[in-house]
C-alpha cells in the first residue's frame, strides 16, 4: 500500500542554511520515497534559499514575503501541497528534525494497523525524540485540559491522542479540505495543539506511530534536581512566552469554556510562572509577557504582536506567498 498514496513533505525553514542539509538528506533517503519535498522559507535573511536552489534542485521552494511564524508557514505549505497539488498525505516538519530512514514507511504501516483495529486514522504522527536528553513526546489527551497518555499505552505500536506537535505529523488531504488550515493568526506556539483539537472536534482520529522516529531538539532542555525531583526545563525568550500564554488561553476561553477547563488553565499558568521564576534567565520579562498574553487571549486579540525582541503591530499573519520555485524540469 505504500505506493498507493501520494505523499509530500512540507518543511518550515527560517535562516536554516546550516541545519537544512542534514534534514533534506534524511528526506531524500526515505525507504518509501516522497513524491514531492517542499520547503516553506519563512522570510529567511541568510542563504537558505540559495543553498536549496544550488544543492537540492529537486526540492520545491515556497518563499514567503516575511516571517509569518509556524502558523502562517504551515498554512501556506498545506494550502499548496493539499489544496493545489492534491497530494494524499502531507508530512509536516521543522527544519532541524531528522527523521529515521523508514519514518514514512512506518507511518503508513501505522495507518494499516489502525484499519486492522477498526479505526481509520486521518493524522499519523512520528514519535519525536531528543537525542541528548532521551526525552520523547508521545502526544496528549484532552480531559478538560491536556494530559499525557497512560504509561502502559506507550508500549503499543500505535496509540491515539487528541493533540500532537506539528513536526513529524502527516495529515490526510481530506482532513485539510474539511477542517481548514492551521491558524496563521496564532503566529507560533499552540498552533499544532489548536489544529489537532479542531481535527478531533470534526471526528477524525490522530495516531502516534511508535516505530516512526523523528530526531528533534524539542527545545533546549536543561535538567535540574529540585526538591528531590528531576525537572527538565526549556528556556524561551520572553516574547515567546507571550504566544504560549495567549494562544492556549484563547483556545480554552473560546472553544472549551467550561469552568473546570479555565481553572486548569489558570493552575497551569501559575505553575509555569513559578517555574519561570525558578529556572528562567528572563524572569520578569517572561512573566510580563505571560500576563499580557493571558489578557489578549481572553479578549481574542491575535495576530503578530511581537517578533523577536521588538514589539510589532497587531496585524494578522495572513498567508502571502511570494512565489513557488518548482524543481528543475517541472
Amino acid at each position: 500500500m505504500t505506493k498507493e498514496w501520494s505523499v509530500a513533505s512540507v518543511t518550515v525553514a527560517y535562516n536554516a542554511a546550516q541545519v537544512l542539509p542534514k534534514h533534506l538528506g534524511a528526506l531524500l533517503r526515505q525507504s518509501r520515497p516522497l513524491e514531492e519535498i517542499i520547503v516553506v522559507d519563512n522570510g529567511s535573511q541568510d542563504s537558505t534559499v540559495e543553498m536549496i536552489r544550488n544543492q537540492y534542485r529537486q526540492v520545491t521552494i515556497l518563499e514567503l514575503r516575511k516571517n509569518l511564524g509556524v502558523g502562517g508557514a504551515f498554512a501556506a505549505g498545506l494550502s499548496y501541497a493539499a489544496l493545489e497539488k492534491k497530494h494524499d498525505w502531507i508530512w509536516l516538519l521543522d527544519e532541524d528534525g531528522v527523521p529515521a530512514s523508514d519514518a514514512v514507511e512506518q507511518l503508513l504501516h501505522g495507518y494499516a494497523l489502525s484499519r486492522q483495529q477498526g479505526k481509520k486514522a486521518a493524522v499519523l504522527a512520528c514519535l519525536p525524540r531528543h537525542g541528548e536528553s532521551g526525552l520523547s513526546y508521545p502526544g496528549l489527551l484532552w480531559q478538560e485540559r491536556l494530559v499525557s497518555p497512560p504509561v502502559e499505552v506507550l508500549q503499543q505500536p500505535i496509540w491515539f491522542v487528541d493533540a500532537a506537535i506539528s513536526s513529524g505529523t502527516m495529515v490526510r488531504r481530506d482532513v485539510v479540505e474539511a477542517v481548514g488550515l492551521p491558524r496563521a493568526d496564532f503566529f507560533m506556539d499552540f498552533v499544532d495543539f489548536e489544529y489537532s483539537l479542531r481535527i478531533r472536534r470534526q471526528g477524525y482520529e490522530i495516531a502516534i506511530v511508535r516505530d516512526s522516529v523523528l530526531h528533534h531538539r524539542l527545545g533546549t532542555p536543561r535538567t535540574f534536581q529540585f526538591l528531590g525531583y528531576k525537572k527538565a526545563w526549556s528556556d524561551h525568550a520572553s516574547w515567546r512566552e507571550y504566544y504560549i500564554s495567549r494562544n492556549h488561553t484563547y483556545v480554552v476561553w473560546h472553544f472549551y469554556p467550561k469552568l473546570r477547563s479555565k481553572l486548569f488553565l489558570l493552575v497551569q499558568l501559575l505553575r509555569h510562572g513559578t517555574a519561570v521564576l525558578l529556572f528562567s534567565k528572563h524572569r520578569l520579562g517572561s512573566l510580563h509577557m505571560m500576563l499580557q498574553g493571558f489578557f489578549d487571549g481572553r479578549a481574542g486579540r491575535l495576530g503578530i504582536r511581537f517578533l523577536g525582541s521588538t514589539p510589532g503591530g497587531t496585524a494578522t499573519a495572513a498567508v502571502d506567498p511570494l512565489h513557488v520555485a518548482r524543481p528543475a524540469g517541472e
